[in-house]
Formats: structure tokens, C-alpha cells, sequence
């Protein structure tokens, strides 16, 4: 199945490797422009560290349509990132976004909390007009050798919905050299989900690293509301799109893995 009306449960071996909010906003000129000082103090308790990038920004084409289209380099885009003391979580600000991100969920409840502040904040001082995209965001990695599955195919732990060939049976799962899927389904009138699964191995880019050498199954959702989303509704928003998060993941576990990860 693809979701599950399985009861909320939080595992103490979860697999989420990332977790991230993005909500963006029509674009906010002076963000670009000058050094985000007041919004910095509003949250510099809980995030003291502070760093600034630029980033290239995709160029524009013009007069499509015309004998003569152009295409226009665009000014570097500021990417402002605020981290907090143990580096668990990140803030970033751009001119057309606000996201946090960690590699450390501690569960939904401690992340909403952790967001609640520089929100408010940021809408105080920059009062977008609107949010036009609300997104939510869970990277799992599922480990056997952390869950003691070693012995188990993924088809004994993953919903056949996502095992896809895996789950026909006439060839070992050794023989994959690679198995994935992605769909774009929609949730409700406002929600749709894009989600990616296969198997897969972690690479590690850092020069002479050592690499990982076994094979996890992703399992990423990527959840969002596009439309005009009034900002007084935002947290709202993200409530709505974690209950149809927890349902997709539910949707995915079988018994056995479930029992794995140890729920409380």
C-alpha cells in the first residue's frame, strides 16, 4: 500500500538521515542587498553561528515567443546560514526562501519548535506577502546492518509498492545492480508528495575517504502545498503535510521492520 492509517509511532532507531522545511516567498530585494543584522539577534540564542555565501543564480531568458530571445545572466543570489552551537541545525535565508534542516530529528513536536521562533521572527521583520510553496522534507536511509537485518530482502521489509521488481521473485536481489522508483502523487486539493525509493549505496566525496560499502534503501519524500498560503497559516501548513508524511511512511514499513526500529 502506499499510505497507512497505522498509529503515529516514534522508533528509536528511525531512519531519517535529513530533515528539512522550506517555505518560499515572492522575492524580498532587500535580503539580497544588506545583512540580515536584526533577524540575526532575534535568533542568535538558539543559532550563534553565522555564515554568508553567494550563489549563483539562474539566468533568464527574455522575448520567448519573438525572432530574437535573450538570454540574461541574473546578480549572484545571498545564501545567509545561521547554525546552531552543536551544528545539529541549520537556518538558511535567501531573498526567496527560509528553510531548516538537521541531521539529527529528534521527532516532530522538538522540530516544530525549533522552527516556531525565526518564523515568527522573519515574518515580523521582513513580512513577506505570502508563502507560495510550503514544503517539508524527509531523506530515510534504511540500514539492515544497523537494525540487525543482514539476513532479510528488502521485500520481507519494505511495502511491495516500493520494492517494484524486487518483489517479482525470479531474480535474487543480489543481482540488481540498481532498482529505484519515483512518482508525483497528489495528497489532498492543495498537497502532492514526490517521492524516490531504491537501493543504493552512501558516497563519500571527501579525497581518500572511506567508502560505505552497504547497500540501503532510500525512502524520500518530499511533501508540499503550492498555492498562496497566508503566512498566519503557515504552521498549519506543515501540521497538514506531516500527517500525510506519516501515513506514506507507514505506508512503506512492513511488520517486520517496524519491529526492528524499535517503537516506543
Amino acid at each position: 500500500m502506499l499510505f497507512s492509517d497505522h498509529p503515529r509511532t516514534h522508533y528509536r532507531a528511525a531512519p531519517a538521515r535529513e530533515v528539512i522545511c522550506q517555505l518560499r516567498f515572492p522575492p524580498i530585494l532587500s535580503i539580497n542587498t544588506t545583512e540580515p543584522a536584526d533577524f540575526q539577534e532575534a535568533i542568535r540564542e538558539e543559532f550563534p553561528q553565522y555564515a554568508r555565501r553567494q550563489e549563483a543564480a539562474p539566468p533568464r531568458i527574455s522575448g520567448l515567443g519573438g525572432p530574437n530571445p535573450k538570454m540574461e545572466q541574473q546578480p549572484p543570489v545571498t545564501n545567509y546560514t545561521f547554525l546552531s552551537a552543536d551544528n545539529r541545525w541549520k537556518l538558511n535565508v535567501t531573498r526567496d526562501f527560509i528553510a531548516l534542516s538537521t541531521v539529527s530529528y529528534p521527532g516532530w513536536e522538538d522540530f516544530a519548535r525549533q522552527l516556531d521562533k525565526p518564523l515568527a521572527a522573519f515574518i515580523r521583520l521582513y513580512k513577506p506577502a505570502y508563502f507560495q510553496r510550503v514544503g517539508l522534507r524527509y531523506v530515510n536511509l534504511f540500514s539492515r546492518a544497523r537494525l540487525g537485518l543482514e539476513d532479510r530482502d528488502w521485500t520481507e521489509l519494505i511495502a511491495p509498492a516500493y520494492t517494484g521488481p524486487l518483489s517479482q521473485g525470479d531474480v535474487p536481489e543480489e543481482r540488481f545492480l540498481s532498482c529505484g522508483s519515483d512518482m508525483v502523487v497528489k495528497l489532498d486539493s492543495s498537497c502532492q508528495a514526490k517521492v524516490h525509493t531504491g537501493m543504493g549505496k552512501l558516497k563519500n566525496n571527501a579525497p581518500g575517504a572511506q567508502q560505505d560499502p552497504e547497500v540501503k534503501f532510500i525512502f524520500d519524500m518530499d511533501l508540499f502545498m503550492a498555492g498562496n498560503t497566508p503566512c498566519t497559516l503557515a504552521a498549519a501548513a506543515l501540521e497538514t503535510l506531516h500527517g500525510h508524511a506519516g501515513r506514506l511512511f507507514e505506508g512503506a514499513l512492513t511488520d517486520t521492520l517496524r519491529t526492528a526500529m524499535d517503537p516506543e
